[in-house]
């Protein structure tokens, strides 16, 4: 049976299942087993899943089966400590098993994001830290703090009802992170953050029903509500192991290429929310007329701030990151990598005013590669791109380290030899002419500076001595001194 079809009659019977639970008898032992059954469905799923995957890409998938088959567990000893043992009261055997869906989807959550992420997203870890801490906030302040504080119970039943949220913080991190992750985001992805936010929603449902007093616990009595909540988490089982069963589980833990990093829409809206959370609980509490929590209202706006600050400074990085990059992009010939025609406009003004100053000679060359539309039609445009390439490289390497080479346009380059009078860069161009690869050859003319004409009169007489050299036959160096008729040098000569 394909992988295609087993997700899709798994999911089409966890469908049914899951919709059955709504017509099963009023009884806590059926319903128990019903949702133990479900959950060890998503467990032998992901299991049964995973055996397609290599050795290396199981363990995150069986951390999150050991989360599953932990939290179903747990069902089973809660109905067997309430009918059984009698035991109701936090904390029961049943909330270790319960607690253990956190840490080992946690840890499952935390090798995909490893895996996915080649490198670490520090901006990706400050968007999720401040959402986490923002929640974090709401949670210590309605949920946490009261549950601490409640002396009707023992403290390892007050430690039991803290853990629940903290768990959930702990997993809304992760998959807070694991949406700032790069590579593959096909269905299996999509129904792994589903099952993440299902457990989160069920969670968070039934915490404001124990806030809504008599509300919420009537609600509770309610056999189609409470079974619907229920029914939340049963979908949270089954997403996890069809995510499993499908063929995309193979692209999930496949790293991705680094991205640079972005704030989206989305992004923007979330963090904005949470950084609002905490000035929003100070004016409740102002609304009713006592700070019950200011020393966690203060340090959750200093973290969110700081982290605001963080993300604002690391938005500034990118930026003038990414300017640099595009200011140097923009003088760089794509084709060859040399400085392009825009940065030698930049660079000669500046040589010519060092030779001013130093009284030093200074010459520049204009190369062009002789017959190249020729070699274009012979042998195709990619053998041209080729050749302007290695000729490039083989010409940089014939040159004086303090030489700057540049693409001047098509297969025209243009050099500039600081410190050396017209002879010397003859000789200089002599070595580049024998390097040319392919059995090719180049037509220079190099034109030394007169120390006053301006950097386009140098050009145009070096531009000059190139017409000349090719006018005499090409493979040649034309020279031009201030002054001076331009002259042609034969290779043989050079």
């Amino acid at each position: 049976m394909t992988s295609g079809r087993t997700w899709k009659l798994y999911a089409a019977a966890m469908a049914l299942a899951v919709a059955g639970y709504q017509l099963i008898p009023e009884n806590g032992w059926w319903e128990s087993c019903w949702e133990v059954a479900i959950g060890y469905a998503g467990t032998a799923a992901i299991v049964l899943g995973v055996r397609r995957l290599p050795l290396r890409d199981r363990l995150p998938w069986w951390c999150f089966a050991l989360g599953i088959w932990s939290n179903a567990t747990g069902i089973a000893v809660a109905i067997y400590s309430a009918e059984v043992l009698g035991w109701s009261d936090m904390p029961t055997p049943s909330d270790p098993f319960f607690l253990g869906l956190y840490p080992a989807c946690a840890l499952g959550l935390g090798l995909l994001i490893r895996r996915r992420d080649a490198r670490r997203n520090w901006t990706a870890m400050v968007d999720a830290t401040t959402i986490t801490t923002g929640l974090g906030l709401l949670a210590w302040v309605y949920v946490i703090h009261p549950a601490a504080q409640d002396t009707g119970m023992s403290i390892l039943g007050r430690t039991a009802q803290v853990a629940y949220p903290v768990g959930d913080l702990l997993l809304l991190a992760m998959m807070t992170r694991l949406l700032r992750t790069g590579g593959s985001r096909g269905a299996p992805f999509w129904w792994i953050t589903g099952s993440l936010a299902a457990f989160l929603v069920g969670d968070t449902t039934w915490v404001v029903l124990g806030n809504l007093g008599d509300l919420g616990a009537h609600l509770e009595e309610v056999l189609w509500f409470r079974r619907g909540l229920d029914e939340v988490f049963l979908i949270a089982f089954t997403l996890f192991g069809i995510a499993a069963l499908h063929a995309g589980a193979r692209e999930l833990g496949r790293t991705a290429t680094p991205q640079p990093p972005r704030l989206g829409k989305l992004q923007l809206v979330a963090l904005t929310t949470t950084s609002l959370i905490a000035p929003a609980i100070l004016a409740t509490q102002l609304y009713h007329g006592e700070i019950t929590d200011g020393p966690a209202i203060v340090i959750g706006c200093t973290a969110l701030f700081l982290l605001v600050v963080t993300r604002m400074a690391q938005l500034v990085r990118q930026v003038e990151l990414q300017s640099r990059q595009v200011r140097e992009l923009s003088r760089t010939d794509e084709l060859t990598g040399l400085p392009n025609r825009r940065a030698w406009n930049d660079e000669l003004p500046r040589a010519l005013e060092h030779a001013r100053r130093d009284g030093a000679p200074v010459t520049v060359a204009l190369l062009d590669l002789d017959h190249f539309k020729r070699f274009n039609d012979s042998y195709g445009h990619p053998a041209g791109d080729r050749l302007l390439k290695e000729a490039s490289a083989a010409w940089h390497g014939a040159l004086r380290q303090i030489d700057t080479l540049a693409r001047w346009g098509g297969e025209e380059f243009i050099v500039l030899l600081p410190g050396a009078g017209v002879d010397e860069a003859r000789d200089v161009l002599a070595r580049a002419l024998a390097a040319t690869p392919l059995g090719q050859t180049f037509s220079a003319g190099a034109a030394q500076w007169d120390g006053a004409e301006t950097s386009e009169d140098l050009v145009q007489r070096a531009d000059a001595a190139l017409y000349a050299a090719k006018h005499a036959g090409r493979n040649q160096i034309g020279t031009s001194l201030p002054g001076e008729s331009t002259r042609v040098h034969m290779r043989s000569s050079a």
